[in-house]
């Protein structure tokens, strides 16, 4: 007999999806699409009212967990734009009744109890056990983005929580030199764990790796308060998300903080001044776990507003109707999705270079290298640039540095 046991815990949600349709999106421009129905071939169980439909069959006796139906599953990104087009809300408590990728992340869980992921989830989830981190990398290379920053590590008023892509990934890493050097500029005391660091574990609850993801957090939390953390300062969205949301049912009480929330604080008490910049148009992407997860949608655009000589323009898809970069889910790492013409990063640097920008500015390590990897598919570099806020904020300091 099949486990069924994530799914039965989201009976509430699924009992309560009226079948309306919505959740798939796309019925107007400025109405972000369902990332899986985006690259699908256009079947009814290929969107979120479709995976609602096959967990009451599962629930009901009437289906059974496949590795066909696994791909399928894999796909969604838990972009969460779904759970905002269907708005079903407990009219009382205002608690969100509906919610197709938390019942796909439910899903993932009982695929994973019954060993019936794809090979691309498995090999990611086995590099996270092994090493760490999803790279396979050595835990003695987490550092090496700092070498020659002079950073300490740890024993600081903030922890600077670099992550996997942070540490690893080259285009990562450039965002996190930039973020090093303006909280530097900005007289910040913070350190690092270098190789102490561990995966956040965003990815893996997602993918349904509950033991994996326990352990994770678990473990964070114990190197964190050995370390006396209070305040973190997490680069990327995703461990944002976890370490503010699901690390205190583990006993992870600390403060944690999206970077572009302590830039803002900083550009705004004068820490960290800007001068006369060149002119540049640029257009903001909101990433999924920083604005529809967490509502936080302001920080970024008052960081790029304080910019001087930067003019910014809205992408028709914006803040909760913000189109996903496709990343999230663990298809940054597993890249289910894929990368033809319709899969949701091409469709977005297209819609960016039709603002007119110059630049694609991003908050998340994630969206940089989707993007950068989807304006080369795409042939338009010559076009548009992808700019992490940090990056940007950190040119204009040095420009009017050499200005003077």
């Amino acid at each position: 007999m099949m486990e069924k046991e994530y799914l039965r815990a989201m009976e509430y949600s699924i009992y309560r999806c009226s079948g309306f349709g919505v959740c798939k999106g796309g019925y107007k421009k400025d109405i972000s699409p369902c990332p899986m129905y985006m690259v699908s071939a256009g079947f009814e169980a290929e969107t979120p009212r479709g995976l609602m439909t096959l967990a009451r069959e599962i629930l009901e006796g009437r289906l059974e967990y496949t590795k066909e139906m696994a791909d399928m599953v894999y796909r969604c990104t838990a972009c969460g734009n779904c759970r905002i087009l269907c708005g079903a809300t407990d009219r009382k408590t205002g608690a969100v009744l509906v919610d197709p990728s938390a019942v796909a992340s439910a899903m993932r869980a009982d695929l994973v109890e019954n060993s019936l992921i794809p090979p691309a989830v498995r090999d990611f989830l086995k590099n996270v056990y092994r090493y760490g981190n999803p790279y396979g990398e050595r835990a003695e290379d987490r550092d090496r983005w700092a070498r020659g920053l002079d950073i300490a590590f740890s024993g600081q008023e903030y922890l600077l929580y670099v992550g996997c892509v942070g540490s690893y990934d080259e285009r990562g890493q450039k965002m996190a030199r930039a973020l090093a050097g303006l909280l530097k500029e900005a007289r910040v005391e913070f350190g690092i764990l270098g190789r102490e660091e561990l995966n956040d574990g965003n990815e893996v609850n997602i993918v349904g790796e509950k033991g994996l993801f326990q352990y994770l957090a678990e473990e964070n939390i114990r190197r964190f308060k050995s370390q006396g953390v209070r305040k973190i300062i997490a680069l990327s969205p995703h461990a944002y998300n976890t370490m503010k949301n699901d690390y205190p049912a583990h006993g992870g009480d600390f403060e944690v903080f999206h970077y572009t929330q302590i830039l803002r604080d900083l550009v705004g008490s004068g820490r960290l001044l800007t001068g006369a910049g060149s002119e540049k148009t640029v257009t903001y992407h909101d990433p999924c776990f920083l604005g529809r997860h967490n509502d936080e949608y302001d920080a970024p655009r008052e960081v790029i507003r304080s910019i001087p000589g930067i003019r910014m323009v809205e992408m028709e898809r914006n803040r909760t109707n913000s189109l996903c970069c496709g990343g999230g889910g663990g298809n940054f790492f597993t890249d289910i999705i894929g990368t033809r013409p319709e899969s949701p990063a091409r469709v977005r640097v297209r819609e960016a270079v039709r603002t007119g920008a110059q630049i694609l500015a991003v908050a998340c390590p994630y969206c940089a290298k989707m993007f950068e990897d989807a304006l080369k598919t795409e042939q338009l570099e010559d076009k548009l640039a992808v700019r992490d806020i940090s990056e940007l904020l950190l040119e204009s300091i040095r420009e009017e540095g050499e200005a003077k």
